[in-house]
């Protein structure tokens, strides 16, 4: 079976159509107290990375210190990696695992008694690719109440996730998912729907 070939964009210097990769750096995409707060959360960081795993609440502090929205008995894990927290919203009783990482460069919702596990990545963040200078956006992530985005996963920038909803393990989803529907795969596309058992029959009632 003969293979399509897409036509290769020119790229070469003083091509008006050409990635201006000088002019993307050149630009200014932080005001200038986004910047400095970016420089003291980087100061602040091992702070929080280099306490002892149990400390969950003096990290909820730390977070809150820079204006993240931290609601009651959430658990960020100590190697969790938050971008710019003063984006972050995070619910009561809700967990950030290890080595996840929460890219807000824009704004990033997470609801109550929501997990988000190991390695899971939210992005807020991306590039007009259709741009020469390839400017930054930031559209906004947010993950409904009860929701748990797996291991590995990636949700990408301006995706919502609903209610109830289950990102499967190394997922990857650049669409919104439904609420309480569960989804796998790359490009994310549902599998099932999550039911929640009674209370009565020993799981965790709705």
């Amino acid at each position: 079976m003969a293979r399509h070939r897409w036509p290769r964009p020119r790229v070469c210097r003083g091509d008006p159509v050409s990635v201006d990769i000088d002019a993307n750096r050149e630009a200014t995409k932080y005001a200038f107290r986004e910047q400095v707060w970016r420089v003291l959360w980087a100061l602040a960081v091992p702070l929080f990375r280099c306490s002892p795993r149990p400390f969950f609440g003096w990290r909820r502090w730390l977070l809150r210190l820079f204006g993240a929205r931290v609601g009651r008995r959430v658990n960020l894990y100590p190697s969790a990696r938050f971008v710019m927290p003063w984006h972050v919203a995070i619910g009561d009783w809700s967990a950030v695992g290890e080595d996840a990482l929460v890219y807000a460069l824009g704004p990033v919702t997470i609801g109550s008694r929501v997990t988000i596990s190991q390695r899971a990545h939210l992005c807020a963040g991306t590039h007009d690719y259709t741009d020469p200078t390839m400017p930054l956006l930031k559209p906004p992530i947010v993950i409904g109440d009860q929701a748990w985005v797996c291991a590995d996963a990636f949700v990408g920038p301006g995706v919502t996730v609903g209610d109830g909803a289950v990102v499967a393990a190394r997922a990857v989803v650049v669409r919104d998912v439904e609420p309480w529907t569960v989804v796998a795969g790359n490009p994310a596309r549902v599998v099932k729907y999550r039911a929640l058992k009674s209370a009565g029959a020993g799981g965790v009632g709705s």
